[in-house]
């Protein structure tokens, strides 16, 4: 599974790619909003920090503009990845730009038939919600297991890119069930590293080389 991570906050990005661990980051407009600076300014350092996709969101939701923000957006780098959300522009903007070698990731998903429409299109991501399915108490990750088969069965290249991720155990639920991507807030991706037994077994493991007095340098 590849872990990319939703934020436009350009320490948390750099503290996690140093760990060799990140293979990506999504943006969306309220999150680079929160930076203060400019959207296009921070989407491109982004991408100089990130061999990954980076997805950048255009804001249009028309075809003709959108279609526009998307070709300007992917002029940016070569690993951009447009942000188009699931509509009948959307999906014509992603056919267009995919059409023409542009990564993009079709976002707001929230049911396995908008999942092939968006395949059928050419994305190279779709985002699918769960979070936001959960909070209206439907079962996000079904969603997941739903598309997964879907696009196993006619051996889409679209990869299934878990979004609106709560916490640990989406992600792990999503690895059980073959998603390609999950994209969480830097928190979550931090609290994957922890558990208690591993700082108790690594104290227990100090304390006892303490007492040899040896030192390994």
């Amino acid at each position: 599974m590849k872990f990319f991570i939703d934020t436009a906050n350009l320490d948390d990005i750099r503290d996690l790619a140093a760990t060799g661990l990140l293979d990506g980051v999504t943006t969306n407009p309220s999150l680079v909003a929160k930076t203060g600076r400019g959207f296009l300014e921070v989407v491109e350092e982004i991408t100089r920090i990130v061999d990954g996709p980076v997805s950048a969101e255009c804001v249009a939701t028309d075809h003709e503009t959108m279609l526009k923000e998307g070709e300007k957006l992917a002029a940016i780098a070569p690993n951009i990845a447009v942000k188009v959300p699931l509509t009948v522009d959307g999906l014509r903007t992603c056919k267009a730009l995919s059409t023409q070698g542009v990564m993009v990731n079709v976002t707001l998903c929230f049911s396995p038939a908008q999942a092939l429409l968006a395949a059928k299109a050419g994305a190279a991501f779709i985002s699918p919600f769960v979070g936001r399915l959960d909070d209206i108490g439907q079962d996000g990750m079904a969603l997941i297991a739903e598309i997964c088969q879907i696009y196993a069965n006619y051996d889409f290249d679209t990869e299934v890119l878990v979004a609106s991720v709560r916490g640990p155990q989406h992600v792990i639920t999503a690895a059980k069930l073959g998603a390609d991507v999950a994209t969480v807030p830097p928190n979550v991706l931090r609290q994957l590293f922890n558990h208690p037994l591993t700082d108790k077994g690594l104290a227990a493991f100090l304390a006892d080389w303490d007492k040899t007095g040896q030192s390994i340098l």
